[in-house]
């Protein structure tokens, strides 16, 4: 009974539960609002990604369940002294006139093989756990990555929508204006194309919300309700931080770095396992021998039967091979698993680098717009259209001031999705996507 609470029939049972159609799961969830946690909450239990990184923890612990097995005894049964011309003779099965026989053989595992193979499964399975927290932080970047393209995208539209509305609103007056004489034609077609062009600006803007709210969808197992999707939480805050920690505790603590130690001692126990195989097996077995006397062949009377048992041992010769390529291959992902140790803290490390500087430039950039560029751009559009409703410039000089203030709108969001994803690759990369990233 002690083994149906096993953490096997554990993760089985947990398999059972992610078994059911994704479109049972997460209906309550407003995909209209949707924020963050909320996301993340259904990329647990919906992305297809982790469904695969579930199931080879699950295979990982299966295959420790088989390693950890002792061989199984063989049982043996056979007949010899078969003498088609006499029959098998009257009587029972026990007095038939041919020999019977009944082996059991059982293989003795020496040089601690089972340990040493059984400690490989269970690294590997470490290891396949490992492989877990990893693609879960992975699919968690690519999230919020999704997520926060999609606030860019949103933030796209809205401008082009504002811009339209302008542009509408302006084109009216010079309308009437041209009406009264207070304008020219050439400068109510400028304002005419413009607003036409602020149209297709939109549309684009549209498409790009589109294809951000697919690839959020396909995240959280939710395409075919990716069209209402709508991010709501605000764009994080300028980090002004700075890293906290040793960066070789923060490389260590990395799902990547230890799911590549877990393989290396896998590898390890490998190669032990690989040069037991020089120590022997011993096969033990014993039978169990009936031979009923046939009396055709019987030499008097008083013939009757008989039986005997015997003892076997036997014991592999290695008089052609040494289990050489064995043993080589082992040492081969010996070294190999100590490479790829050595390669994973090297790119641990320059990720975490590479994302702080990243983090640093953006978060700069982002207080530049926030600061000076939009204030400034914002104030000279305002001053161009008080002064064209005043007739104190002309409309090529509105229409710049606006495109500038767009273009600068439109950069400023760019700068603050790149920051947002800059903040989110440094979170990961130091293994604080669920907290502060200082």
């Amino acid at each position: 009974m002690s083994r149906l609470t096993s953490p096997v029939v554990g993760r089985m049972l947990l398999g059972l539960a992610l078994a059911q159609p994704f479109a049972a799961v997460g209906q309550s969830v407003d995909l209209t609002a949707l924020t963050l946690p909320q996301a993340e909450e259904l990329l647990q239990t919906r992305n297809r990604e982790l469904q695969a990184a579930r199931r080879a923890v699950e295979a990982a612990g299966a295959g420790t369940l088989s390693a950890g097995a002792r061989p199984n005894p063989t049982l043996s049964l056979g007949v010899t002294a078969f003498n088609p011309a006499q029959g098998v003779g009257p009587g029972s099965l026990r007095d038939k006139f041919v020999d019977s026989s009944v082996r059991v053989d059982q293989v003795i595992e020496r040089g601690d093989r089972r340990e040493l193979r059984l400690a490989n499964a269970k690294s590997l399975e470490s290891a396949s756990t490992e492989d877990l927290s990893e693609a879960q932080r992975q699919q968690r970047l690519a999230l919020r990555s999704a997520y926060y393209d999609l606030l860019f995208a949103q933030d796209k539209v809205d401008i082009a929508r504002d811009t339209i509305t302008l542009f509408q609103g302006s084109l009216r007056a010079a309308e009437l204006r041209l009406k009264a004489g207070d304008s020219a034609a050439a400068d109510v077609s400028r304002l005419r194309v413009d607003a036409l062009r602020s149209q297709n600006d939109a549309r684009a803007a549209e498409a790009d919300q589109r294809r951000a709210q697919l690839a959020l969808a396909y995240m959280i197992g939710a395409e075919g309700r990716a069209i209402g999707i709508r991010a709501v939480d605000p764009w994080p805050s300028i980090y002004s931080g700075r890293p906290g920690g040793s960066v070789d505790e923060l490389i260590e603590a990395r799902p990547d770095v230890r799911a590549a130690k877990s393989r290396f001692e896998a590898a390890q126990n490998a190669r032990e396992l690989a040069r037991s195989l020089r120590t022997r097996d011993v096969s033990v077995g014993v039978s169990y021998d009936h031979y009923p006397i046939n009396p055709s062949y019987a030499m008097g009377s008083g013939a009757g039967n008989g039986s005997s048992f015997g003892a076997f041992v036997s014991i592999p010769l290695f008089a052609r091979y040494y289990y050489e390529g064995e043993i080589r291959r082992a040492e081969v992902d010996y070294s190999s698993a100590m490479e790829a140790l050595d390669k994973v803290h090297a790119q641990a490390r320059t990720e975490i680098a590479r994302a702080f500087s990243d983090l640093q430039a953006a978060a700069e950039r982002l207080q530049r717009y926030d600061e000076s560029l939009l204030v400034e751009a914002k104030r000279a559009a305002d001053s161009a259209e008080f002064a064209y409703k005043n007739g104190a410039i002309g409309v090529m000089d509105l229409l710049d001031a606006r495109r500038t203030l767009r273009a600068i709108q439109i950069d400023a969001a760019s700068v603050r999705n790149d920051h947002a994803k800059a903040l989110a690759a440094w979170q990961a990369g130091i293994g604080r996507l669920d907290g502060e990233a200082n």
